[in-house]
């Protein structure tokens, strides 16, 4: 295990019917928020009720912004900006999923800027302050309730970038379970998908080798997450299950799997990004692609792979072959099942992207790679992972 510092300050309120809660922590951060949504949807659920009840008690001022998108764009972002300082907010409030969290914490550094926000998801700038954030979570998978992250998506340039800063990170967040139980089938597929992904990034790639805690924490999630979202699935309306699943969502990326296992990246990220951008693909859906053909990639590298991926399959799946390559085909295999379970797509194809599609993602992968830091990662890779995929 290698050196690291950890620090994560945000504070987490957990359970049922406390969005009410907000009430009590709204007044520490000012007397004024923008309030950042969606598309109507935390309307039709009740939270929208129950934050402007909170903010109503609590004597909190606020404007209403809301249409954030899956995969946020850069445009409605600094709408956000732009009303944030109009009106003279001390805070913002997102309610919603990863999107308009996300979205919230770009408002909450540009906002307090002079220079435009896409200055800090291209590294040209660095923020100086931030307003305060506040979420009240509503669909678990991108842990960006616990983190300092953020993604969002130029539509001009198609480039979609994440960018992470310490003052991003929600001062407080409140996750009520019940919340998710509207969440349909299919977005509920992808946000266990996400939520997996984010965890088997520092799993498999990291450079470290003595990864005993961190492998163990990584595969505990993944089973879990891999065993309620079935249930999920299958019975939308149980409450035990999608609380086990919105605090394992939470616990996937909040910088604790990564801490000590030394340098490691996001390429499934690197190429579900690029497909977003181009295609407006689901995020969760857009990654199961990538980790379809990019596991297949990784298990042909070395030999050391092939170990770690049947260490994977065994420690996940119950998995039990003596034979490393043949334990890795099966821990891969085993993985695609469950996509194709729950109904993730396992191929460009089955997103109606063909063979030039590909090659348009691959090439955007190449375009974004400088940000990125992941060189290696060019057009003929990237076309070649993907051509891997079933």
């Amino acid at each position: 295990m290698q050196s690291f510092t950890f620090h994560n300050p945000t504070k987490i309120i957990f359970g049922e019917n406390t969005i009410g809660k907000l009430a009590e922590e709204t007044p520490k951060y000012g007397k004024k928020a923008l309030l950042v949504s969606g598309k109507g949807a935390i309307k039709k659920n009740g939270v929208y009720d129950q934050v402007i009840a909170a903010l109503r008690q609590a004597g909190t001022e606020f404007a209403e912004f809301s249409g954030v998108q899956a995969n946020p764009v850069l445009s409605h972002t600094r709408a956000g900006i732009e009303l944030a300082k109009k009106e003279n907010v001390d805070m913002v409030i997102a309610a919603g999923g990863g999107s308009v969290l996300d979205e919230a914490k770009a408002i909450c550094a540009g906002a307090s800027a002079e220079n435009d926000v896409w200055d800090f998801y291209t590294g040209k700038a660095e923020p100086q302050s931030a307003l305060p954030l506040l979420t009240v979570l509503t669909v678990a998978a991108t842990g960006s309730e616990m983190n300092g992250g953020t993604v969002i998506t130029n539509e001009e340039t198609h480039e979609k970038y994440g960018w992470g800063h310490p003052l991003l990170f929600p001062k407080v967040s409140i996750l009520d379970p019940s919340t998710t139980i509207t969440l349909g089938a299919e977005y509920t597929a992808y946000a266990a998908v996400d939520a997996a992904t984010h965890l088997m990034e520092s799993y498999f790639t990291c450079e470290d080798t003595d990864t005993l805690i961190q492998d163990r924490y990584v595969e505990g999630l993944i089973r879990t997450i891999v065993d309620v979202t079935e249930t999920m699935i299958r019975t939308p309306d149980d409450y035990q299950a999608r609380a086990v699943f919105m605090w394992a969502a939470t616990l996937a990326w909040n910088n604790i799997a990564p801490s000590g296992v030394g340098h490691w990246c996001t390429p499934n990220h690197l190429i579900g990004h690029s497909m977003s951008a181009l295609f407006g693909t689901p995020h969760g859906a857009s990654l199961s692609i990538a980790l379809s053909g990019w596991l297949v990639w990784y298990s042909g590298e070395s030999g050391r792979n092939g170990a770690k991926l049947a260490q994977f399959g065994k420690r996940v799946f119950d998995i039990n072959e003596p034979v490393t390559v043949r334990a890795a085909e099966l821990a891969i295999e085993a993985l695609r099942g469950w996509f194709h379970r729950i109904h993730s797509p396992t191929k460009p194809a089955d997103i109606g992207v063909d063979d030039a599609g590909l090659l348009q993602v691959a090439e955007n992968v190449e375009f974004c790679n400088p940000h990125w830091g992941m060189p290696q990662y060019n057009k003929d890779l990237v076309a070649s992972i993907l051509k891997l995929c079933r």
